[in-house]
């Protein structure tokens, strides 16, 4: 539970730019990932490490590795022997930032019904 709400949250940070689209709730969830944006390496890192915690092959552990590299390059970048290699990997994951959010939202959702 605690996953896909992760998940949700990290779906609406990465989807930010294009929630504004939605008719009638667009506006209020561009407000809300927004604001979720300015936790977003907080966001990312407990994403990361929860998604480490319940590795198990499942869709919502490997989603949330994703999201929370992308979401904690910043903070990733200062860690000595493998921050730049992170680093790059999310600048490459970071052209998919669209798709990986979308996946990440429906999976969240998913996870909760």
């Amino acid at each position: 539970m605690v996953g896909n709400i992760l998940l949700i949250v990290a779906g609406l940070i990465l989807l930010t730019g294009l929630l504004g689209v939605i008719p009638a709730m667009g506006e209020h969830l561009e407000k809300l990932a927004k604001w979720l944006g300015g936790f977003q390496g907080i966001i990312g890192i407990i994403a990361l490490i929860y998604g480490i915690l319940t590795f198990g092959f499942n869709l919502s552990s490997i989603m949330l590795i994703i999201a929370g590299i992308m979401l904690a390059a910043g903070i990733l970048q200062s860690l000595p022997a493998v921050g730049d290699h992170l680093e790059k990997l999310a600048k490459t994951l970071g052209s998919f930032q669209t798709i990986i959010g979308i996946i990440a939202l429906i999976v969240g959702i998913w996870g909760i019904l």
